[in-house]
């Protein structure tokens, strides 16, 4: 199945897919865009360009698990996605998926403008990994 996920954010969202057969996940792009509205019409885009089957939705968590405000504001964008696209949208818990998104292009050299650029479609393909590693049959 072909999914895309989305680590949704105020300012920039990361978008990464990943192929029919689930292996490899890569990103896409890193949506720059304020308004959640126009945003979604954007992803449905990319979607429908990649034939996407579902959508995975980062869910930021606290340590202790909880959820603060801004995963309600992930709730409602996840279900507003899937009801103007018509395609499946899953929460996926995304904790420490920025850290180490942050680690990885350390261990790049990826700075500055570079790095702001590309951390959120980093981000996208780490919770999309561990999504597609939690659907595999231990």
């Amino acid at each position: 199945m072909i999914i895309m996920s989305v680590d949704y954010g105020d300012v920039r969202t990361g978008v990464a897919v990943c192929d029919k057969n689930e292996i490899l996940a890569s990103p896409v792009t890193v949506i720059t865009e304020k308004d959640a509205d126009v945003l979604i019409e954007k992803i449905i885009c990319l979607a429908n360009e990649r034939n996407v089957q579902m959508f995975v939705v980062g869910l930021p968590k606290n340590m202790d698990g909880s959820e603060g405000f801004r995963a309600q504001a992930c709730r409602e964008f996840s279900e507003k996605l899937s009801e103007k696209s018509g395609i499946p949208a899953e929460l996926y818990d995304e904790r420490l998926t920025t850290v180490s998104a942050h680690n990885a292009l350390n261990m790049t050299n990826t700075r500055g403008k570079k790095r702001k650029a590309v951390v959120d479609a980093v981000s996208a393909v780490m919770i999309l990994e561990d999504y597609m590693a939690s659907r595999k049959p231990r």
